[in-house]
């Protein structure tokens, strides 16, 4: 397969949808020669921070001279970015060469009258497959939703689970309480690993240490508390975490000192597991690391800045940056949601500073809230709301309301931030397949 058939492939597997289980993707990769068991993996799961948890620590081991593999999801600009090795996308080529083996055991399952894998169980194996044929030392993994019944859970025990703040998210798929839904996170733990959380709510940490018990893994929790000396800023933000002092990231939005004191945690853990990284390389993989769309400035004079904050715990750390970084400023928001998300709550946290908003709709994602419904939801909360009929109207329209000492924030579902970050950058929509 070239590059243009492999994608094609991929869309095309979209019409099977999302089928939480592990039976499918243990079955297609035995076909496969079940490269995971091959591979040492860190996992994690959570509802906020996964994308930025998993860049600090990957971002780390590569400057410590490890060869690191990444899996994400959802991506924002192409396809080719969920796949990755020390921060370097899959080539072209190797896409289509990878694609092929599991496209020829998907369809020899569907021809026994097995299910047929959905897409991404296919982009899981291909990732497997690629990561054993380059050799990576360690792979970093991201949970696509949830984590007990995740397509990459098929995993063996992973040196290392990592669990970030956990909120209320994907209810139809994953329960409509906190405890239901921290039990499919926790169950990404596996007897004989190590895991590292963040102090959560108590319900949840129940659940955590519930599971570490039962699986004999040994608990290792963050509290935000003994986080010090922290100073923030739009470029660059400074903090101090047990023995590592002035430790310096160039990510904004007050939340990522969070998540880079539990990915410092993470590293500590796996430094003890063989997998050690000198203090001059923890340094300056943490300043080199880079996540984009989440509190991302991508223009000023208006200042411009995209966030991923998508449920309802994301928006209310979106709120408090907000708060922390720009009180006194007027502030236009382009809003996009999806239709699984905690709406309301979603908007109530964040309308409040909001001059104008200004709703959209993902492109070509079945899952978003069309612009004008998501404009009636907010008008119960602001009263100066637009619904746009594309990006580019949104982002026009917010230009043309904002002075240039104004703020536009772009947030709410990944699915659309990357078409948005292009526009605001240079005017175009390069069109890729990504973000299912």
């Amino acid at each position: 397969m070239n590059y243009q058939q492999a994608l094609a492939y991929a869309e095309e597997c979209g019409q099977y949808g999302c089928v939480p289980g592990l039976e499918n993707m243990q079955e297609l990769l035995g076909r496969l020669g079940n490269p995971q068991e091959e591979l040492a993996f860190v996992h994690i799961a959570g509802s906020n921070g996964k994308g930025s948890v998993m860049n600090f620590i990957s971002t780390v081991l590569t400057e410590g001279g490890y060869k690191t593999g990444r899996y994400i999801s959802p991506t924002i600009f192409e396809y080719r970015e969920r796949f990755q090795i020390n921060g370097k996308y899959i080539s072209k080529a190797e896409l289509g060469k990878f694609m092929e083996p599991v496209r020829d055991a998907a369809e020899a399952m569907a021809a026994e009258g097995k299910n047929h894998p959905t897409a991404f169980e296919m982009e899981t194996a291909l990732a497997f497959l690629w990561f054993r044929e380059k050799k990576c030392d360690i792979v970093v993994l991201e949970t696509g939703m949830g984590g007990l019944l995740d397509a990459t859970n098929v995993i063996p025990a992973p040196l290392l689970c990592v669990l970030t703040s956990i909120s209320m998210e994907h209810m139809a798929f994953l329960g409509d309480t906190l405890e239901k839904i921290a039990e499919h996170k926790a169950g990404i733990i596996k007897q004989g690993s190590r895991v590292v959380t963040v102090k959560q709510r108590p319900e949840i940490m129940k659940v955590i240490e519930d599971a570490c018990k039962r699986k004999e893994a040994p608990l290792s929790v963050l509290d935000p508390d003994k986080i010090s000396a922290i100073k923030y800023g739009l470029e660059k933000q400074r903090f101090s975490y047990g023995n590592h002092k002035g430790l310096e990231i160039t990510m904004a939005g007050i939340y990522q000192i969070e998540n880079c004191a539990l990915a410092v945690a993470a590293l500590d853990r796996l430094g003890e597991l063989g997998f050690p990284v000198k203090e001059e390389k923890l340094r300056l993989g943490l300043l080199h690391a880079k996540w984009q769309g989440r509190f991302e400035v991508i223009g000023k004079k208006p200042l411009f800045v995209a966030d991923g904050a998508h449920n309802e715990d994301g928006a209310a750390k979106l709120a408090d940056s907000i708060q922390f970084y720009f009180t006194n400023r007027r502030i236009i928001y382009i809003m996009g949601i999806l239709k699984d998300k905690e709406t309301e709550k979603m908007i109530r946290s964040t309308c409040p500073y909001a001059e104008a908003v200004i709703t959209v709709a993902a492109p070509g994602n079945p899952r978003a809230v069309p612009a004008y419904e998501l404009a009636g939801e907010v008008r119960r909360y602001h009263g100066n709301v637009t619904a746009a009929d594309s990006l580019e109207e949104a982002v026009e329209m917010a230009r043309l309301l904002a002075g240039k000492d104004d703020v536009i924030l772009a947030f709410g579902s990944l699915s659309f931030l990357g078409d948005l970050i292009r526009i605001a950058e240079n005017g175009a929509v390069r069109r890729d397949t990504h973000g299912r």
